[in-house]
Formats: structure tokens, sequence, C-alpha cells
């Protein structure tokens, strides 16, 4: 009998070689985690793995949707935010009650069992889309859309889950009480997020000590998710909620150290979170297959369900994405104006990125076995594995087949984050130059610091431009602490023009981002503190 230190070196060992394997063939690495975990499983007299739903809900979950929503750009979020919303919202609804009425007359689920399984594959996964989108040279507007999606999505499949289990159980439902109640617990959720991102905000104000706000930032969705719980509100929404506020204000908040020692720690938490599930997703089917094996369903009739399944799963999908993009803009010809018809070749990228993922598996397997009135619980084990055949079915064929169709339908980045990009860093420098220009006017004793600073942002100008710098590949002087002190203020100056401009709305968060990265690497090579 292995011991759990044994497993989890073996589990670790496992993402660290998929992971290479993926970055080899250049394929998303949740896909191969999930082949890797499934080959895994095959293994005769493997130990065998038993994901316990509560501990995703409560310590893969928000450590996963937190720094997705921390890393998301609120201007562009607010921006997309009708499409983002129809997706989230309106067509999570539609999947789950078309997929109760197939699961009902064609698989033989109750009706009410099927609503559950609908709500359980109804929301694309927030990990699986951001891992994808990253690969792929795409428009940011479709990016922007799958990734705000896949943040509100989960809130919206996880209430009408809840719904409809309580159904099950009561034998009884209520669409007005249902609708009022989605409400309570979707607005109770935001309020409460932003009231713990707000409290998180207050501590990052006061304290500058790089490892303590990491541990605080890593403990902030923990303490969001479980608050909303207790109170019966979304979690998931309040987890998002507190992760886009912070994500706004802590460009402002935190010092050059902490961000540069905080964004290494989310990735390589995003990272092993993902590895781990990912497999262990994988490593479920052969326990979910000896679970059926007693029940009186023959295995080309499950092969067919699940292929049923699957294929409805994605139609669904792309029945709701063309009728939802210009349906709107049919009907209320003023919106063309501000947001024109997009091309269909777009569309379709959205339409075929559903894949599935932690969330669905979670749901299936917190499914309870007995029912409020002792029966078991119709399904229950027919759920599990479709859900999970719907998860590897997604994952794999639309998450292997979206790279070669975007090629095919000729779906390139339109650049404009770039351009977004190098006018935020030509005027940060100007401004920073025009700094520099005014304290020599002020303290001419500074002259041979300054001359230098200012022929070195002269020169980065020009390589914003795109002209060549008069001083490449010249070595640079020591450091000296009145060059050093010049430099903190003109990198002062780089930062509060960038985050004016994001303010004001000319750059997104992640141009922002990336900016405030290069800053803050200026900052950490100078040498003496101020």
């Amino acid at each position: 009998m292995m011991s759990f230190a044994e497993i989890f070196v073996g589990l670790l060992l496992a993402v660290a070689a998929l992971a290479l394997v993926a970055r080899r063939l250049a394929i998303p690495y949740p896909i191969l985690f999930v082949v890797g975990g499934l080959l895994l499983g095959l293994i005769p007299k493997l130990p065998t793995f038993r994901l316990d739903p509560e501990l995703i809900f409560l310590f893969v979950l928000p450590p996963l949707l937190f720094p997705a929503a921390l890393f998301t750009s609120w201007r562009d979020f607010r921006a997309n935010l009708r499409p983002i919303a129809l997706l989230a919202i309106g067509l999570v609804l539609f999947t789950t009650v078309a997929v109760a009425y197939l699961a009902h007359y064609f698989m033989g689920l109750p009706l009410a069992a099927g609503f559950v399984l609908g709500a359980i594959v109804s929301p694309p996964d927030a990990i699986a889309a951001t891992a994808v989108a990253d690969q792929l040279k795409v428009p940011r507007r479709i990016v922007t859309i799958l990734e705000g999606e896949s943040l509100v999505n989960d809130a919206t499949a996880l209430v009408a889950y809840r719904f409809a289990v309580v159904a099950v159980g009561t034998g009884s439902f209520s669409l007005g009480a249902a609708s009022g109640q989605f409400l309570i617990v979707g607005l109770g959720g935001i309020l409460l997020g932003l009231a713990v991102g707000w409290l998180a905000e207050q501590f990052h104000k006061r304290v500058d000590d790089a490892p303590i706000e990491i541990t605080v930032s890593l403990l902030t969705p923990f303490v969001a998710y479980l608050s909303a719980e207790r109170l019966g509100v979304s979690g998931v929404l309040a987890v998002v909620a507190a992760g886009l506020h912070l994500g706004r204000r802590m460009p402002e908040l935190l010092t050059f150290k902490t961000r540069l020692q905080g964004g290494p720690f989310w990735e390589m938490v995003e990272f092993l979170l993902n590895g781990f599930v990912f497999i262990l997703i994988g490593l479920q089917l052969p326990e979910v297959l000896r679970a059926l094996s007693g029940d009186a369903i023959s295995l080309p009739r499950l092969a067919w369900d699940a292929l049923l399944l699957s294929l409805a799963v994605v139609l669904i999908r792309i029945l709701w994405v063309f009728p939802a993009t210009y349906l709107p803009r049919l009907l209320f010809r003023n919106l063309c104006k501000h947001d024109p018809y997009p091309k269909w070749q777009q569309v379709t990228v959205v339409a075929w990125t559903g894949m599935r993922g932690v969330v669905s598996l979670a749901a299936a397997l917190a499914l309870p076995r007995i029912t409020r009135d002792g029966v078991k619980f119709p399904g229950r084990d027919l759920i599990l594995f479709l859900t999970l055949t719907v998860i590897l079915v997604t994952l794999i064929v639309q998450g292997l087949s979206l790279p070669p169709l975007i090629r095919w339908l000729g779906v390139k980045d339109d650049g404009a984050m770039e351009k977004e990009e190098r006018e935020a860093r030509l005027q940060a420098n100007q401004a920073a130059l025009a700094q520099l220009f005014g304290i020599a006017e002020r303290d001419p004793a500074k002259a041979d610091a300054l001359a230098r600073l200012r022929s070195e942002y002269e020169d980065h100008i020009r390589q914003v431009e795109g002209i060549e710098p008069e001083t490449a590949g010249a070595p640079l002087r020591l450091f000296s602490s009145e060059y050093e002190r010049l430099s903190r203020e003109a990198l002062r100056v780089e930062r509060r023009t960038i985050i004016t401009l994001r303010n004001q709305d000319v750059i997104n968060d992640e141009v922002l981002r990336r900016i405030q990265r290069d800053i803050d690497l200026a900052e950490a090579r100078l040498r003496h503190q101020p």
C-alpha cells in the first residue's frame, strides 16, 4: 500500500513530466494532464484516487479563481459585460434546461436529476479557457470574453445546481422562489466579496512587507469564499468580486518588491493546482466505470449516452452564441454604433471554446448518495460518468482542434494591446524626461547624473518609436547614489503616468502590468535604498 507521501511525490513528478511534454508539443497543459491521468488510471493495481468535492470547492477553486480575477482588466471586462453576461448567465441556464430534457427523454433520468446533470455540465472551465487563450494569438476581445465568462459562469451553474439537488430530494420546484433566491445569492456574494477586498486593501495600505502581504493575498480568496458560504451567498462570486476589486487597486498599493515576488508565487500556485486537479480528473474514470459495472446498463449504451451528451453540449453552445451575438444588434440598431457586427470567424472561436473541467467534476462528486427521503439519489453514478466523459471529450477534442481551427479561420491578434503599450511607454518616458529637465533647471549641481539619465530616457523613447538608440551596446557605468536617487524619481513619474492612463481607460490593466513590471525590475537593479 502506497503512503500519502509516495502518492504526492508521484503526482508531483507526473505534473512536471507532463508539463514538459505539453510545452514540447505546444499543447495546452490541462489537456495533457487529463490524458496523462487517464492513462495512469489504467495501470493495474494502482491505488484508487478519490477526489473529495469539499477539498476542491474550498482549497482548489478559490485560489484558482482569485488570480484569474486579480489579473483581469476591469476596463475590458466592463466594456464586454453584455456578451459576458449572455454567456455566463444566459447560456448556462439554457444549457441546464436543454440537457435536463435531453437526459430525461433519451437517457431515462428523472427530470429533476436531469436538471442536476444540466447544471453540472453547463459551465465551461475557467482554468482550461485561460490556459488555451494564453497560447493563442487572437484578438484581445475574444480572450476577455472567454475569461470573463469563466469567472462568472461557475456561480450561475452552482446556484442552479443547488436548487436542482433540493428539487430531487423534495420533489418540488418553484421558479419564482428560485429566481428570487438566485438574485439574493448572487448580489450577496458580490457585496461580500467587495467588502473582503476593501478590508484586504486597507491592510496592504498599512503594511510594507512582501512575505506578509503575499500571505494575506493567499488568505483573501479563502476568507471571501468561507464567509460567503457561511452566509448562504455565492462563494464563487465573492472570490471574483474581491479579486476584481484588488486587481484594480494593487498597482497603486504594492511596492515593487511585493509585485515582483507575488507574481511568480501566484503562477506557481496556479500551475501546481492545475496539474494536480486535471491529472486527478483523468484518474477518476476507472473508479467511475467500476461503480457503474453493477448497474444494468450495457457498455455500448453508456458510450452512446456519453457521445450524445458531449455532442449536445457542444452544439448547444454554438446554437446560443451566434444568435446571442447578432440578434441584439438586429433588434437594437443603436448598439451597432458602439459595438459593430463582429466577424463570423471570431464568433466561431468563441462558440467552439467550451471546455469543461474542475467545477463540473467537483459538483458531480458532491452529489449525495442518499436523498432526504432516505432513498438512493437517482442516476448518481450515471451522472458522474457522463460528467467525466463530457470533460474529457470537450478538453481533448475542442482543446486540440481549437488552434488549427483558428489558423483555418484566419483569426489573428489585431495588435490593439501592443499599440496601447507602445503609446503608454512613450508617454511614461516623456513624462520622466520632462521631470528630469525640470530638476536640471532647479539644481545645476546634478548635471552629470542628470545628463546620463536623460540620455538613457532619450534612448528609451527612440526605441519605442522604432529608432535605433545612439548608445546601443555601450557599457553602463557604475551607479552613483545621486544617479540612483534621480532614477527613482523618474521611475515614480513613469508609474504615476501609466496608472493615470489606466484610470482614464486609455490602457487596460494588462498593459499596465507589463510596463509596471519593467519599471519594478529597473528599480530592483538600483543598489541603494532611498
